[in-house]
């Protein structure tokens, strides 16, 4: 991405994650859930169930959806065969295939009617895989090298929280819009770099230890997954 990580939400980067050496694929898409009145009139034109599919709302330049011939407004409905009711869908299944799989993906195209498009899956970039990472523990990073200079001339501020997920890991443990990264896991993340190798050294399953700066104060927590009932 040209920002660290975009607002979350509303558009999801088309990505899959996984621990340790194993590799992270992806398609180079932007995805998004449908609306009620999306929905409605999807289910009217094809007979489909309501909230059935994921839109594209982007494909990205130069990634394995644009050479597969994916556009922008298609709606995924199948990913080999089985069924993709959501972005969440999707995306659970692209973490199921493997890097170099060439997989066939079913979408509704306006005009052209229900088609199947074959994509291989490509390995996913470093900062695309640290956006997952950071988005699984429920915060997004704010890139400093986006930031305008202030009119004093000095040069933007280190690697700050950006946002916050409500019902997150993130915002149990306490962290808040505009914590200052210091450290993760124990590694000093004076820089982006440095956020994202530590993201990336990261298991999204385990506990990630932050220290933050908050008000010229250190403030140290962990986000731990949720215990199971």
């Amino acid at each position: 991405m040209k920002r660290a990580f975009a607002a979350f939400g509303i558009v999801l980067l088309l990505a899959a994650g996984a621990d340790g050496a194993t590799r992270w694929g992806w398609l180079g898409v932007r995805i998004r859930d449908l609306s009620e009145q999306e929905m409605e009139e999807i289910s009217q034109a094809f007979g489909l169930r309501e909230g059935f599919g994921a839109m594209i709302v982007e494909v990205i330049k130069e990634t394995p959806a644009e050479a597969s011939g994916l556009r922008t407004g298609d709606l995924v409905v199948a990913f080999k065969d089985r069924p993709v009711v959501d972005t969440r869908t999707l995306q659970r299944y692209v973490a199921a295939a493997g890097v170099g799989e060439t997989v066939r993906l079913t979408v509704l195209r306006r005009e052209e009617g229900r088609r199947p498009v074959s994509v291989r899956i490509g390995p996913m970039p470093d900062s695309v895989a640290a956006e997952r990472v950071a988005a699984e523990f429920g915060f997004l990073v704010r890139d400093p090298e986006t930031q305008l200079e202030s009119a004093s001339g000095r040069p933007p501020g280190p690697p700050a929280i950006s946002a916050v997920l409500p019902r997150s890991r993130a915002e149990t443990a306490g962290l808040r819009v505009g914590d200052v990264l210091v450290e993760m896991n124990g590694r000093p993340v004076a820089t982006l770099d440095a956020v994202r190798e530590a993201l990336l050294s990261a298991r999204e399953s385990g506990p990630l230890a932050l220290v933050v700066s908050r008000s010229g104060e250190r403030v140290s927590m962990v986000l731990r997954r949720a215990e199971s009932p």
